[in-house]
């Protein structure tokens, strides 16, 4: 059957997603599920690197010179300590890298370009460089535009002698500008989503093979340390493929990168009927790239899924809500071990990919809402930004044990409910489902142990809450900002009474707890 494509219908989605209803859920209360976990603090653990704080995306390059976009930088990176950043754009009109004059001389101005990579910098952040999109002084279809709102170009270059040029010329300014130990210590990745609607070439598949072919050649020319990967695809496709050309024609690769969301189907991604639930479909396309890896020429190149989050389309009671607390410590515990580095998409709602923002909870990519407003994700990061870095066997779906160093162990613990009203509406109400009773022993613990929790759920750290006793107001006053920003604040930490290792605590639907245990 003919589908349009993810960003059509995402764009399409957005009129229904931003309706809101007026309506109030009601439900007969459930009866309180009973979760009994067993955790030795002294066994032998496994590495749980961090994965899924270790890099953000953000929106187009032009906007990380915004005063809001810093300062929400500053907050994601001050709550997880993350390390990169990835957004389109970098070759955008906007950003002014190419210029070609009357004679048809091409020639670059890197000023914001500079602006924007110092600015990150300053930050304690590195790029992770997307390579995109076209420069309209290169393009070999003046036309070929992309949907999103700033209409980046996204057909092949005229003359790929000129965009060879440009690769080199970027490359040896980025090395003279931060030397080559920190440049190397950079990703480069060419393009995004090539196999959906952000490539003009056809066929898609063999234009972007031989785009990124030029393009990792001219980056390696100029150094061989420099970190190129691909296919930056939608929906997890080609990396089988894509490893199969890069061996069969000596490219070079260092990693591999995709995408994947929530609410992509699986006809689109495994291209069967299955009906994958939300809490899923990350991981299941996860774990089918990381094995397609395993059997390639290649079974030990780096994973990287630079773009994933629960829903590509604006879904208020999805991105904006204490929902995404349990699903993302979900999908941290399914992906775990499967892949490097996992890049949220996004850190704040300084972002135009639709237009400018109506207003501040429309269901957008970011951790932070517009005015500087901290989302229940925010909060959900920062508390599972807690867990330690050894991961302690756990038999629960719904828990992850850990450890840190020095010895502190750190549980997340949650209660995975779908989201509230369907999915192109947001309905203000309680979600659905039962209650959630852990009863926690703790083995091993050093003797005097005590525990404190941190909690997510529709009366702690939740801000949707109070902008849904203010009526939803489309452009809140700042008086109403400073309500909202402080209604946003994680919740304070309560302690818990710990009896010989063993505690217990009940989290309700949608909610998230994590609980330190030293």
């Amino acid at each position: 059957m003919n589908t349009p494509s993810r960003t059509r219908r995402f764009l399409l989605g957005l009129g229904a997603a931003a309706t809101i209803a007026s309506l109030a859920v009601s439900a007969a209360p459930a009866a309180v599920e009973q979760v009994a976990i067993s955790v030795d603090a002294q066994a032998k653990a496994t590495p749980f690197p961090h994965f899924w704080e270790q890099m953000f995306g953000s929106g187009r390059a032009v906007l990380a010179l915004r005063d809001d976009y810093r300062k929400d930088l500053d907050a994601v990176h001050q709550a997880t300590g993350f390390g990169y950043v990835r957004f389109h754009g970098i070759f955008d009109h906007d950003v002014g890298l190419v210029q070609r004059s009357a004679d048809g001389t091409i020639s670059y101005n890197f000023s914001y370009v500079d602006q924007i990579y110092d600015g990150l910098l300053e930050r304690g952040v590195k790029p992770f460089v997307e390579l995109s999109f076209m420069p309209p002084e290169l393009t070999s279809d003046p036309q070929a535009l992309q949907e999103f709102w700033y209409h980046p170009n996204i057909a092949p270059p005229k003359s790929y002698v000129e965009w060879d040029a440009m690769i080199r010329a970027f490359a040896r300014h980025l090395i003279a500008r931060y030397g080559i130990d920190e440049v190397a210590s950079w990703y480069f990745e060419v393009w995004n989503e090539p196999n959906i609607g952000f490539w003009a070439g056809r066929p898609a598949q063999s234009t972007y093979f031989t785009l990124y072919d030029h393009t990792a050649r001219a980056l390696k020319a100029v150094s061989p340390r420099l970190r190129v990967g691909g296919p930056s695809t939608a929906q997890g496709a080609w990396a089988t493929d894509f490893l199969a050309h890069a061996k069969r024609d000596q490219v070079p690769v260092d990693f591999i990168s995709s995408h994947v969301y929530g609410d992509d189907t699986a006809k689109n991604v495994f291209h069967t009927d299955e009906n994958i639930p939300r809490r899923d479909m990350v991981c299941r396309t996860v774990d089918q790239v990381h094995k397609e890896i395993a059997a390639s020429p290649y079974p030990h190149m780096p994973l990287i899924f630079s773009e994933y989050n629960a829903s590509y389309a604006n879904l208020p009671n999805v991105t904006d809500n204490v929902f995404m607390g349990p699903w993302l410590a979900n999908t941290i515990r399914e992906c775990a071990g499967k892949v490097q580095i996992m890049s949220y998409w996004a850190f704040s709602d300084v972002f135009e990919e639709q237009g400018v923002v109506k207003t501040p909870f429309y269901g957008g990519f970011g951790l932070i809402a517009e005015d500087r407003i901290d989302k229940p994700a925010f909060n959900a990061f920062a508390m599972l930004h807690k867990l330690g870095d050894q991961r302690l066997k756990v038999t629960s779906d719904s828990a992850l044990a850990t450890r840190r160093a020095d010895g502190t162990v750190v549980l997340a613990l949650w209660n995975y409910a779908p989201p509230v009203g369907d999915s192109a509406s947001y309905t203000p109400g309680e979600p659905g489902g039962a209650p959630k009773h852990f009863s926690i022993d703790v083995q091993h613990l050093a003797a005097g142990a005590h525990a404190t929790a941190w909690r997510l759920d529709e009366t702690h750290g939740n801000v949707i809450a109070s902008f849904n006793q203010m009526g939803r107001p489309a452009f809140p006053s700042r008086e109403q900002i400073a309500q909202l920003r402080a209604a946003g604040q994680l919740a304070a930490p309560e302690p818990l009474d710990l009896t010989d290792g063993k505690f217990e605590i009940t989290v309700p639907p949608q909610g998230l707890v994590v609980v330190e245990l030293h």
